[in-house]
């Protein structure tokens, strides 16, 4: 499986960035096919209620490299990168690699 890790840093207004992620980011997003699919994470405090540099993880699942290059590289993967500078004001940082699942004994 290959996966695309999406980190975005905190945002300088928290609820401006979920209302729009979630009504204008998302629905661009969805356009993209051939994804196996995807997760969304939103971070909360940690140990000793420290708040991490990362606000919410995106990870995109497809089959394989080449399926994931062509998901990013359509029309619709281009318009969900060129929509991210309207919302990331913390900024994002993409992660890409083969996931390996690994058996819990």
């Amino acid at each position: 499986m290959y996966k695309v890790t999406v980190l975005y840093g905190w945002p300088d207004d928290p609820a401006a960035f979920d209302a729009y992620y979630r009504d204008v980011h998302l629905p661009i997003a969805r356009l993209m096919r051939g994804l196996s699919g995807w997760t969304l994470s939103w971070v909360g405090k940690q140990d000793g209620d420290v708040m991490p540099p990362v606000y919410l993880v995106v990870e995109l699942y497809a089959p394989d490299i080449e399926t994931m290059t062509t998901v990013l590289d359509s029309p619709a993967g281009r318009a969900a990168r060129n929509d991210v500078p309207n919302f990331a004001t913390g900024g994002a940082t993409m992660l890409f690699g083969v996931e390996e699942q690994v058996s819990v004994a």
